[in-house]
C-alpha cells in the first residue's frame, strides 16, 4: 500500500503533536504533584494489563507457523509462567523460556 506524500507529511506532525501533548499531561502539568492514590493504583495495573494482550497472540496464532497454535511456542509460554511465578525474576522467566522455546524447537 502506497501512501500519498502529502497525507504522510500532514499525519506526520499532526501525530507527533498528539503524542507530546500526551506526554506532556503528565510531565508538564502534574510536574511535581503527587498522583491521587487511586490514580497511582490503577496505573500500577498498566504494565500487568498490556503484557498478555501483546504475548497472547504471539503463543496462539504465531506468524512463524502460519497462524497455527504450535506445542512449541505452548510449552515455553507454560514454562516461562511457572518460572516467573516461583522466582518472581522478570530476566529468569525470559532466559527460561527462550531456552525451553530453542530446545522444544530443536527437538
Amino acid at each position: 500500500m502506497k501512501i500519498d506524500p502529502t497525507t504522510f507529511w500532514i499525519v506526520l506532525p499532526v501525530l507527533g503533536i498528539g503524542t507530546y501533548l500526551i506526554r506532556l499531561s503528565f510531565l508538564g502539568l502534574l510536574g511535581n504533584r503527587p498522583l491521587p492514590p487511586g490514580l497511582r493504583r490503577a496505573l500500577s495495573y498498566t504494565a500487568v494489563a498490556i503484557l498478555p494482550g501483546l504475548v497472547a497472540p504471539a503463543v496462539l496464532w504465531p506468524a512463524a507457523t502460519g497462524g497455527e497454535t504450535d506445542p512449541a511456542r505452548l510449552a515455553a509460554a507454560c514454562v516461562t509462567l511457572v518460572v516467573g511465578l516461583v522466582t518472581r525474576s522478570v530476566i529468569g522467566a525470559i532466559l527460561a523460556g527462550g531456552i525451553t522455546l530453542y530446545a522444544v524447537l530443536w527437538l
